[in-house]
């Protein structure tokens, strides 16, 4: 296994976070010309064809709730990607405390979010919560069903609004 040492700031958020690994900011991974299938593979990784492309499905396998058990051998992708709270925490434009605050406001949006799912029956946590959504959103609505189904979905869509907003302006930048 290859060393690899982490910086402060991703010792610091990185624990506190996981949105990057838990299927929250992505349902899947796409592998790199770079990454060895086979290495991958044998690390327990759950890797699939999507047409030409190899990846794996969010959340990650390896992903032990705070920490990447594969970290030192973990596909480029996932090397390579930092959020843009920890780019702003690197280049010192954002203190740790106030990225830590982010993420846990992020992290309570995405539990709203699987608590709503849960709600109107879909407890599937081993998928990627956006693809848990597209499906809950795609069952028919009964207008003549019960009023709190209806509220359910639109508290739903609310939530997922606000999730995906929060994560496109603090992660994904």
């Amino acid at each position: 296994m290859r060393k690899e040492t982490s910086t402060p700031s991703v010792d610091r958020l990185c624990p506190r976070c996981g949105l990057c690994c838990n299927g929250v900011l992505f349902a899947d991974v796409r592998l790199q010309k770079e990454d060895d299938f086979r290495r991958l593979s044998k690390l327990r990784l759950p890797l699939r064809r999507k047409g030409n492309r190899r990846g794996f499905p969010q959340p990650c396998a390896c992903f032990d709730g705070k920490l990447c058990r594969i970290y030192a051998d973990r596909p480029a992708y996932c090397r390579a990607f930092e959020c843009g709270l920890l780019k702003r925490v690197q280049t010192g434009s954002m203190d740790v405390d106030a990225a830590l605050a982010r993420i846990a406001g992020a992290k309570a949006l995405a539990e709203e979010v699987r608590r709503l799912l849960r709600r109107l029956g879909d407890r599937d946590e081993d998928l990627a919560l956006i693809q848990r959504y597209a499906r809950v959103m795609r069952e028919p609505i009964d207008l003549s069903g019960p009023d709190d189904v209806i509220a359910r979905r639109a508290k739903l869509m609310s939530a997922v609004d606000d999730l995906i907003q929060v994560l496109q302006r603090e992660f994904l930048k």
